[in-house]
């Protein structure tokens, strides 16, 4: 998410069929991304939770499933895959992020991994969700359980909802809560001190959203919220590319965000 990072973006698009096109934003999956990664077992039950225009609905309880099938379900939710394509993958999210739901009888286990690992999606256009590089930051396991879990039919699994967002307690509270839900922990890391490896990028590694070098490359609230809304999608694997979110996050969870960032300086 920095100058340099987004200096190098290929403008490329992928043709999009059917098959793939339904795991087009697998995410992250900002991706964030993310290294403090314990989302996957918060056990919230409210029924609805709203916060700066953010509403979810507490998914059922579910019946028992493999460990395979459940560890993938809560990397679904821990990586932000359920942000983009909805609860237990059923859409709803983005017209241009399709329900996951029927996936898993069109597609390998071979076809899944790839995507995955490799992103996919159209990458020159910020208001349409691209789907991440994701090789460098889910291990092969969690990638084998994801996959596992789609394959199931994305089965709901008991206390896998996602974090609950603070009400009425001030926006960089909730941006601390929704740094999380949108997974930005899972690749700048907690607090966002940053550290995730990226291997071809110029400095080698995700960079950190707080101290004295964010700020200078992102001086204004307005810079910040651009580079959320329009990713930074700077090539191939192993490059780990932040997503375009401007299609999926309000702008009131934006701001929330942003709040929570200043907070880190």
């Amino acid at each position: 998410m920095n100058e340099q990072d987004t200096g190098r973006a290929e403008k490329h698009s992928e043709t999009w069929v059917w098959p793939a096109v339904a795991i087009a934003a697998v995410a992250v999956v900002a991706a964030g991304t993310a290294v403090g990664f314990g989302l996957g077992n918060w056990r919230s039950h409210t029924t609805t939770v709203t916060v700066a225009g953010s509403t979810t609905s507490a998914p059922s309880a579910g019946a028992a499933v493999s460990p395979t099938v459940a560890a993938g379900a809560h990397t679904f939710v821990q990586f932000a895959c359920s942000q983009c394509h909805g609860p237990q993958g059923q859409g709803g999210v983005s017209p241009y992020v399709p329900a996951l739901t029927t996936v898993g009888k069109t597609l390998t286990v071979a076809q899944l991994t790839q995507i995955i690992d490799h992103g996919l999606g159209e990458s020159a256009n910020p208001t349409k969700p691209y789907m991440p590089v994701w090789g460098e930051v889910i291990s092969k396991t969690q990638v084998a359980n994801l996959v596992a879990y789609i394959r199931a039919g994305l089965p709901a699994v008991s206390q896998n909802d996602p974090v609950p967002i603070p009400q009425g307690q001030g926006q960089a509270v909730a941006g601390a809560a929704l740094y999380v839900r949108y997974g930005c922990i899972n690749c700048h890391g907690p607090n966002g001190l940053g550290g995730v490896p990226n291997p071809l990028s110029a400095d080698k590694s995700i960079p950190p959203l707080s101290g004295g070098g964010f700020r200078h490359d992102f001086p204004t609230d307005a810079a910040i919220a651009a580079v959320i809304r329009s990713g930074s999608v700077i090539g191939k694997a192993p490059i780990v590319s932040m997503p375009h979110w401007g299609g999926i996050i309000p702008n009131a969870d934006v701001a929330a965000l942003i709040a929570y960032l200043k907070t880190l300086k």
